[in-house]
């Protein structure tokens, strides 16, 4: 199990736009997970607080951790609804212990972390005891300054701990080294290069999530140049952004920093995609293939991937031939950008506009249900789940909000 680095970002009375840009960020640059607090009493500022973490997460594709004020169990609900990960409950400001027991057994034993700000509470095996009997998933730690004793308590620990540090008197491989340390959560690396700091733990002999090619350029067949072709992907769509090349430099310069580098065969030397536009593309998988003369890569792309500002190179048509091209895993997202444009272009005359205005309650799925024959139930369940998306645009809920819920319940 590799080590996490867990940036956190203290979100009270920060700006929305400037949480979110700071939080994709770090996504972009390597980050594990994303540590977003605020304990902040005032109902209406909690209330922006959960807003912006539900906004975020559809922005961010790593796990996140949310702290908040939490007083009863309804709290935590509102927490994880967001879309949240894990919930992290400061132990100290929790009146009603029972929430621990009533939100794990509602949620899971792999959602609640508990927030400790004294090293003493975890030297006491029965206050750990009743940690575990409730449920709790961690305990994050803060301000430990690392001892032979404290390496001893936490390695004998049964809860894992996560230590929250802003690293200006710790070095984060030692913070790093006990057993049961699942990651180091700090501000630390706002604005640095978190990948290279990654590198850096490697090469002390700490397991860290970073990109490692599982074979060697050697064995990649390569071209006359020396080059092999990469092949570049959405990695969500699945959509061919562009075609270029890699020699050994670019391959292992991409492996190395998660960015796509490549070897521009008109300049004669390296190319960072993205390095004056600011269009970067951030590696999230590479393959290649049976003859190993050919690279696929899956990427996060920032902006347009080709230079006349269009989304991917593949943009002028030389021929094509009517066919059906309804792609089954996009419909449902293809309606409902429709549906949400007539909520926000409304069109007179359009039914979309009118169940916003009017709603309507489907029930004819039950009846169909009731009836033999699939065709009626399958107009019926059509005609439900367009009502469904209706709703869901009205309540500013889209497709990726419900698969993270169902993914949460698998």
């Amino acid at each position: 199990m590799y080590k996490k680095i867990i940036p956190y970002i203290n979100c009270e009375n920060e700006i929305a736009a400037n949480v979110i840009k700071e939080a994709t960020q770090y996504g972009y640059s390597g980050a594990d997970e994303l540590f977003l607090f605020n304990y902040s009493t005032d109902e209406a500022s909690e209330e922006e607080f959960l807003y912006t973490v539900k906004d975020l997460i559809k922005q961010v594709d790593i796990p996140v951790y949310i702290g908040c004020y939490i007083k009863r169990f309804e709290d935590v609900k509102k927490a994880l609804y967001t879309g949240a990960a894990y919930v992290v409950i400061k132990y100290s400001i929790l009146k009603d212990k029972n929430v621990l027991k009533e939100a794990s057994e509602r949620f899971g034993k792999d959602k609640i972390v508990i927030e400790l700000e004294d090293y003493k509470d975890i030297q006491d095996n029965t206050f750990i005891s009743e940690l575990i009997e409730s449920g709790v998933y961690a305990i994050l730690l803060k301000h430990v300054e690392i001892t032979g004793e404290i390496v001893e308590t936490i390695s004998s620990l049964q809860l894992p701990i996560i230590i929250r540090d802003s690293l200006k008197k710790n070095d984060i491989a030692s913070l790093l080294e006990p057993y049961n340390v699942l990651g180091v959560s700090t501000n630390h690396y706002k604005d640095k290069d978190l990948m290279k700091a990654k590198l850096s733990l490697k090469q002390q002999n700490i397991q860290v999530n970073t990109f490692e090619s599982s074979i060697d350029f050697s064995e990649f067949k390569l071209n006359e140049a020396g080059l092999i072709p990469v092949v570049v992907q959405d990695y969500k769509t699945s959509e061919v952004l562009m075609v270029a090349y890699m020699n050994e430099e670019a391959f292992h310069k991409t492996v190395e920093t998660g960015r796509m580098t490549y070897y521009s065969r008109s300049r004669q030397s390296l190319w960072l995609k993205g390095e004056t536009s600011g269009h970067y593309q951030y590696v999230k998988s590479m393959s290649i293939d049976c003859d190993k003369d050919t690279i696929l890569a899956k990427v996060l792309q920032i902006g347009a991937a080709c230079h006349t500002g269009n989304r991917s190179c593949f943009f002028q048509e030389l021929y094509k031939k009517e066919y059906d091209d309804t792609n089954p895993l996009t419909v449902l997202s293809d309606v409902y950008n429709i549906i949400l444009d007539r909520k926000q272009n409304p069109k007179e005359g359009s039914y979309t506009n009118y169940l916003f205005d009017k709603g309507e309650e489907a029930t004819e799925i039950v009846i169909a249900a009731k009836n033999p024959g699939s065709e009626e139930l399958k107009y019926e369940i059509s005609d439900y789940l367009y009502h469904l998306m209706v709703l869901m645009a009205q309540c500013n809920l889209d497709w990726n909000d419900i698969i993270k819920e169902l993914a949460h319940r698998r």
